[in-house]
């Protein structure tokens, strides 16, 4: 990978997720809810009406609040705000990863979709055993490339020659991570071609 710290920059931001609406929307919240608190703060200062309620009807209704609710709408606020918090630590301290990766290039950012990783596979796969389309299906994992081969009826195959193959196709992209691949060859085998 290139040790050049923008294109290190730029395959970063491409395969990472931003967090940036999620953290605007989370501020414009908090925002409007201080600004109206301070807002009736001052206003209740000022012995002026309020806009909504001012803090002390606001401290008698969270006072009153137990009496007033039955328990089941406290328990299913209590688990709403629970999960609204987990939701939000998750966005904070999630990997935000993205489903693509960086190729090797000392000239350029390289960055492709695991998608396209999973058809060359495929398509190498078929190429390099006989196949028709469809009797090779690869996913592309998190640390790992999985493929999964459909036999022509009555040609065997061997796993450790698609292994190769796989093997080789991945070797040939430089992957910036490094993924295990693994291989299952079908027992039952497609009509022949």
């Amino acid at each position: 990978m290139s040790q050049d710290p923008q294109i290190r920059r730029l395959i970063r931001r491409e395969t990472h997720s931003s967090r940036a609406v999620a953290s605007i929307l989370t501020a414009s919240i908090l925002l409007a809810v201080f600004l109206w608190l301070t807002l009736e703060s001052v206003l209740w200062l000022l012995k002026d009406q309020p806009l909504l309620a001012s803090p002390a009807m606001m401290l008698r209704w969270l006072q009153d609040l137990p009496g007033n609710t039955i328990p089941a709408g406290m328990t299913a606020a209590g688990i709403g705000v629970a999960v609204l918090g987990l939701l939000l630590l998750g966005l904070a301290v999630g990997r935000g990863r993205r489903h693509r990766r960086a190729l090797e290039s000392e000239r350029a950012a390289v960055v492709v979709d695991d998608d396209v990783i999973a058809a060359a596979v495929s398509g190498r796969v078929r190429l390099a055993a006989g196949l028709a389309p469809g009797q090779a299906t690869t996913t592309v994992g998190g640390r790992s490339v999985r493929v999964q081969v459909r036999p022509t009826s009555g040609q065997p195959l061997e796993v450790e020659n698609v292994r190769e193959v796989v093997d080789g196709e991945l070797a040939t992209y430089g992957l910036h991570r490094r993924v295990t691949s693994g291989v299952q060859v079908l027992k039952e085998g497609a009509v022949g071609q």
